[in-house]
């Protein structure tokens, strides 16, 4: 059984990303072996968490992937750990826009039965403090707060007007913590800076985050509250028991209705592959500043259904990686590195050649911009008949979509569940299918599919879907 902990808050904004990296930071300073968890679709976050932990940091999300998943992804991350800490999002009770409590941090925190910290902010109250408090901790009776870190206290003054405001309620208070400039990170359109992008001073961050935690909390009080958490029962998730190595033969029986049984009817390994150790088939993953949103679970699954992930970095490396026979280009902020990607011409070049030869490319968000003729004026690498921009606009919110037609990613009528957040627009030309149809919660196309290319907004989860692991790494061996 894994101790664990879930960090949240009343509101965004209150502190949690700086005190659940800071207990992250302190607890793994002393020795012990700490798992990191982010609620939702966050890609930022986990970057600090795995800076403060010295591992993957891993998403938990309810809508993506589905409540019955939450406890199995979470299991799977934690496994052999001492103490598990999973940062909440938004407000403790606030989820998927208009389906109650689904994604929310409260329903994690049932479904992992762990004990909640309710990290409050501090600087414009006193005695209101309580109310809130109590308010929050006798909502929703399945939700076990154990206790209270507040946050951006002004003085000792108002620390002890806070503790005896908080001595009716009967929550104890974990934790006090001054205002402290040198913990903050900067932000920009989309959120925090990641830590791909400022590795020293993230490196720095992260250590005051830790050693702030570590004076203004009581860490053995947490460990301890950590450590009442239930056995949570549920069985690890396996990615290869979800993405199996390609059956050896295309007359393997299959009837269809598993993953497994719809990559044999088409994507299989050629037997010669099997027998004869041939190399497995390279998928390149765009990786550095300019793509640093990714999820942990997906090289997971492409290497347990027999890929070989190789990383790259589209500012740097001038060329592909040897053999390369499949390309994912995640998430990220191209926009801010869209003259030095362009700069980079031998590589878009590959790129644009191995995409007209019908390799196997899946592209989200700012993949799909890098795959544009053009990045705000900029030449990319012209894969696609489309002109992007920044805008002022903030597209935002979870989506639920269906594959409009069979892709190297996904058969036509995949229904799946993603997740949009991007300040760009593109402008698509002529000559391309769109690759999704959204239906929630507006109806509309998407994206792009031609010849192996499969490129859109949505950030999607592959764990929730492993036959679109299935389908690409049979697509990339053939």
């Amino acid at each position: 059984m894994v101790a664990r902990l879930v960090i949240a808050a009343p509101a965004s904004g209150s502190g949690k990303t700086t005190v659940a990296t800071g207990l992250m930071a302190a607890f793994a300073r002393s020795g012990l072996a700490v798992s990191p968890h982010k609620v939702g679709p966050d890609y930022i976050d986990p970057g600090y968490h795995s800076l403060a932990t010295g591992r993957p940091g891993r998403n938990l999300d309810a809508y993506m992937c589905g409540p019955e998943l939450m406890a199995p992804l979470f299991a799977h991350g934690a496994r052999g750990c001492d103490l598990a800490v999973i940062e909440g999002v938004m407000g403790l009770y606030d989820g998927a826009s208009g389906l109650g409590e689904l994604a929310s941090t409260a329903q994690v925190s049932k479904l992992l039965r762990a004990p909640v910290v309710l990290v409050v902010d501090a600087s414009s109250q006193s005695r209101s403090v309580a109310a809130l408090v109590h308010g929050f901790a006798s909502w929703d009776p399945g939700v076990r707060i154990g206790g209270v870190i507040l946050n951006k206290v002004g003085s000792d003054r108002h620390e002890a007007l806070l503790r005896e405001a908080m001595e009716d309620v009967g929550v104890p208070v974990l934790g006090a913590l001054r205002r402290a400039p040198q913990v903050d990170t900067p932000s920009r359109h989309l959120g925090l800076v990641p830590v791909a992008e400022r590795r020293t001073d993230a490196v720095d961050a992260v250590a005051a985050m830790g050693e702030q935690v570590r004076q203004g909390c009581d860490l053995e009080a947490l460990l301890a509250l950590a450590r009442s958490a239930p056995p949570l029962g549920a069985q690890a998730w396996d990615p290869a028991f979800e993405s199996p190595r390609p059956a050896p033969s295309r007359k393997s029986p299959a009837d269809g209705s598993s993953a497994a049984g719809r990559l044999a009817r088409g994507f299989a390994l050629a037997p010669e592959a099997e027998t004869h150790g041939e190399r497995k088939p390279v998928v390149a993953v765009a990786g550095g500043s300019a793509f640093t949103f990714s999820y942990a679970e997906h090289p997971e699954l492409l290497t347990a259904a027999g890929a070989d992930v190789v990383t790259f970095d589209p500012l740097r490396d001038e060329q592909l990686p040897p053999g390369t026979s499949g390309l994912v280009i995640g998430g990220g902020f191209p926009e801010v590195y869209a003259a030095e990607l362009s700069a980079n011409e031998r590589l878009r070049k590959a790129v644009a050649e191995l995409a007209r030869s019908g390799v196997p490319v899946a592209a989200e968000c700012a993949g799909l911009l890098y795959l544009a003729r053009t990045l705000d004026g900029q030449p990319m690498c012209g894969v696609l008949d489309a002109d992007a921009h920044m805008s002022g606009r903030l597209t935002l919110g979870y989506r639920e979509a269906v594959a409009l037609g069979d892709s190297s990613l996904a058969v036509a009528g995949t229904r799946l569940r993603g997740h949009e957040f991007h300040r760009t627009v593109i402008e698509p030309g002529a000559g391309a299918d769109p690759a999704w149809g959204v239906v929630h919660p507006e109806r509309r196309v998407e994206g792009f599919v031609q010849r192996g290319v499969h490129a859109s907004y949505l950030h999607t989860h592959w764990a929730a879907r492993p036959e679109l692991t299935l389908r690409f790494a049979g697509a990339c061996a053939r």
